[in-house]
């Protein structure tokens, strides 16, 4: 029954984002708001909604083990599996140079994360800390863009590049997506939470293992939903900034939003292995974004085969 729930309450989660997501972005295109900045802000914010839900929701639950491992493991996984997948079943070509200064920028968020976690448990104080500089992150990205994008570019082209984007949907369209996405997260998120908890009991496993696996994959489906789209129409730079985004959300204002329910403790494997392998997984981007090598079938292959090794050793 607790892995039936468990199902239940990913799918929901995964529903539930992906309609907060459609509702926010065709929400900003009606009021005129510039679909890069969209694509920059609400979409990287809103796929990792679940993943926001999940951390406050085991916070208040007493279970800060799945709080951490869902975002150690999503960021792991976003870039070795929600990559990988795609660029093994379809290569995903040669990334852009626009994305460098947006990683390099994660890449710093990272680093900050890892250095916060010594001085756990994760507090409010952290949590100011990351949340501001994810606040200068983004300020960075909409001035950026502004600055970069033609305006005079329609909202219906520009709407083309983001998914989930209907610049001529209704109001009642906009706000059943907006309201379901509203409802079903929390509801998504408690029953996964409660059910994931109860299994590691039951398993003898701990909460952070539950939070690194099933959790975080079930998490970042939002994500890889979002890169495969990306993959298919050869969208290198729109797969690799989905990731980059994501990351950054998590790392900084996911775990500082959570720190004000609650302190998060990080476990002595986390900080041994998972942050470093998480860390590791981020710089391996470096030749593909940095110095535009091809994310070939055979890349997509040694990614995906070192997150299924990771995950494998983890279970046993």
């Amino acid at each position: 029954m607790d892995i039936f729930l468990a199902l239940l309450g990913l799918v929901i989660l995964v529903l539930a984002g992906d309609l907060l997501v459609r509702g926010a972005v065709n929400l900003s295109l009606r009021l005129g708001i510039p679909a890069l900045i969209v694509s920059l802000t609400i979409v990287a914010i809103g796929t990792s909604a679940p993943e926001l839900l999940i951390s406050i929701d085991a916070v208040m639950a007493g279970a800060p083990g799945i709080a951490v491992g869902n975002v150690v493991g999503s960021n792991t996984a976003n870039v070795l599996l929600v990559l990988g997948v795609p660029a093994l079943i379809f290569g995903l070509g040669r990334p852009g140079k626009n994305l460098r200064s947006s990683y390099v920028q994660m890449l710093l968020g990272t680093a900050l994360f890892v250095g916060l976690t010594f001085f756990a448990p994760l507090n409010w104080g952290h949590g100011i800390v990351l949340l501001g500089l994810y606040i200068l992150f983004m300020v960075f990205a909409i001035v950026s863009a502004r600055t970069a994008m033609n305006f005079d570019k329609t909202m219906e082209q520009a709407a083309d590049d983001i998914d989930g984007a209907e610049p001529c949907a209704s109001w009642l369209k906009i706000v059943s997506y907006l309201g379901l996405g509203i409802i079903g997260l929390p509801l998504g998120a408690d029953i996964l939470v409660g059910s994931a908890t109860s299994i590691a009991r039951s398993y003898g496993m701990s909460e952070t293992i539950i939070g690194l696996t099933l959790i975080a994959v079930g998490t970042s489906l939002p994500e890889l939903a979002t890169t495969i789209s990306a993959a298919l129409r050869r969208q290198v730079d729109v797969a690799l900034g989905n990731v980059v985004g994501s990351n950054m959300a998590n790392l900084l204002a996911i775990v500082g939003t959570a720190t004000f329910f609650g302190e998060i403790p990080i476990s002595e494997r986390v900080l041994e292995f998972d942050l470093w392998l998480m860390a590791a997984a981020s710089l391996a981007l470096v030749p593909f974004v940095m110095f535009r090598i091809e994310i070939s079938r055979i890349w997509g292959f040694v990614f995906t085969a070192l997150y299924v090794t990771y995950v494998a050793c983890l279970l046993t």
